[in-house]
């Protein structure tokens, strides 16, 4: 592999140190990536939009600042990807819609001004499905995204586009949003790590309309990566009213704490849902290592409540509620699983939205009491490994116009109760298609998250495996 290679596969971690030492230029790592992007983009489509002037002219200014020993910020010099989802100022925000195809805002997210105040080099927006609506990487708008380890099989989405730049190299740093698995689920397809922490933890803006459930995060090949952006993310801003008054902890600094002393409870299945046997015999795999690094593990039972009624009900009014208005002049150029969704939410009652919001609610009374025993619980990140693309569901699997949820229904309840979640990569399959371990955390505690992907991450080292497609 040569040099630049190896420098795309180079923890932000240690890529920030090279720049600090001045024994990387930022130019020069901005245009190895930028280049490395016009190389693999056309088979992957992982990015929608590029801004390498710009990325240029940033990581120049990075350069000059390095020599002139002006004061550096966290990510000085690194180079990040924001989803389509995410507003950026002066380039394009489509939400990979039609719809919004000539979209350009005159502002930023707040993260996406967090990060470029940190030092990051802002190089493009991701791929997300039309508004972000199914856990797959496709939209009527931008294509396919394919992933990185077999370009026939599904990214997972919705931060499709950021979970195969992040697997392929295209850069170091990716943000995703996670309303339902946004984050996890790519990152678990495309073998890297992704991180929700706490809702409210990462401030929104304009906040979303779904109540509560989305969060934004990062999406990167290393645990120490993820602590690094996500600590330049979080903190309360006076934009989002839901964002949490505290600032967020020394995530990078806590990560070695290890896992002994930690009471992890593992659940193969949430009591019921279906798994595919090669996914479940890797994660059980994964768990038991967690074990000999120190932990208490223990197979549970957990007694949620069942959430995919709710689910259903939920995604489909507030899709409805937030796009409805553009169904009359734009159906047939919107994806059609989107169309039918909200088709179908068109006979829920308020009253009924209502009722259902009631058990959202009181969900979070089922999932309590486990949390009130163990600090972490351990899940498959998805039921299946990685399926072919075009495809709403795997094969073998119910098929329906619209409903991917049984397949992927073990990342939308911990959206519901809003905890910090985080999949790290278990294994590859047979057919050498990666599978995700979910690892759950008490409410405000991403940071014992952190750490126990980080001791996973040190008992089965993973980020030097590169996919074919890099």
């Amino acid at each position: 592999m040569s040099a630049a290679d190896e420098l795309a596969f180079t923890p932000a971690t240690e890529l920030a140190g090279l720049i600090r030492a001045k024994k990387l230029s930022p130019v020069e790592l901005t245009r190895g990536v930028l280049e490395r992007i016009e190389r693999l983009n056309p088979r992957l489509n992982a990015f929608c939009t590029l801004t390498p002037d710009a990325a240029l002219a940033a990581a120049r200014q990075a350069e000059q600042a390095v020599t002139s020993g002006a004061a550096l910020g966290p990510l000085h010099g690194l180079p990040f990807s924001v989803k389509d989802l995410a507003l950026t100022k002066d380039v394009k925000t489509m939400f990979g819609s039609h719809i919004f195809a000539e979209r350009v805002p005159d502002v930023d997210a707040p993260y996406v001004r967090r990060l470029r105040e940190a030092g990051g080099i802002f190089l493009g927006k991701t791929t997300s499905p039309e508004f972000g609506w199914k856990a797959l990487g496709d939209s009527p708008l931008t294509g396919i995204t394919r992933n990185p380890w077999n370009p026939d099989v599904t990214t997972g989405g919705s931060s499709a586009g950021a979970g195969a730049a992040a697997a392929a190299g295209l850069g170091p740093l990716h943000q995703g949003s996670d309303g339902a698995g946004s984050i996890r689920i790519p990152s678990a397809f495309c073998g890297i790590v992704g991180v929700k922490a706490t809702y409210g933890r990462v401030p929104l803006w304009p906040v979303s309309n779904n109540d509560s459930a989305t969060h934004a995060g990062p999406m990167t090949r290393t645990v120490g990566d993820a602590a690094l952006m996500l600590q330049a993310m979080a903190g309360p801003d006076p934009w989002d009213a839901t964002s949490l008054e505290s600032p967020p902890a020394d995530y990078a600094a806590s990560l070695t704490r290890g896992v002994k002393g930690l009471r992890l409870a593992f659940s193969p299945n949430l009591d019921g849902l279906r798994v595919d046997p090669e996914v479940a015999e890797l994660v059980a795999s994964a768990a038991r290592a967690l074990e000999s690094a120190g932990a208490t593990v223990e197979e549970v039972k957990p007694g949620f409540a069942d959430t995919h009624d709710m689910i259903r009900l939920m995604w489909g009014a507030h899709y409805l509620g937030n796009y409805g208005q553009f169904l009359e002049q734009w159906r047939d150029r919107m994806d059609p699983g989107l169309v039918a969704c909200m088709d179908e939410a068109r006979r829920w009652s308020a009253a009924e939205y209502v009722a259902m919001r009631a058990g959202r609610i009181n969900f979070w009374d089922s999932v309590r009491p486990l949390f009130e025993r163990y600090d972490l619980l351990l899940t498959p990140t998805v039921s299946v490994a990685p399926f072919g693309v075009g495809k709403l569901n795997p094969d073998g699997w119910p098929q329906h116009r619209w409903d991917w949820f049984p397949w992927a229904s073990f990342s939308y309840p911990f959206n519901f109760t809003g905890q910090p979640a985080a999949t790290v990569p278990a294994g590859l399959t047979p057919d050498g298609l990666p599978v995700g371990l979910q690892i759950v955390g008490r409410r405000f505690a991403e940071t014992t998250v952190l750490q126990a992907a980080a001791a996973f991450e040190q008992a089965r080292p993973w980020a030097a495996r590169r996919p074919p497609v890099s």
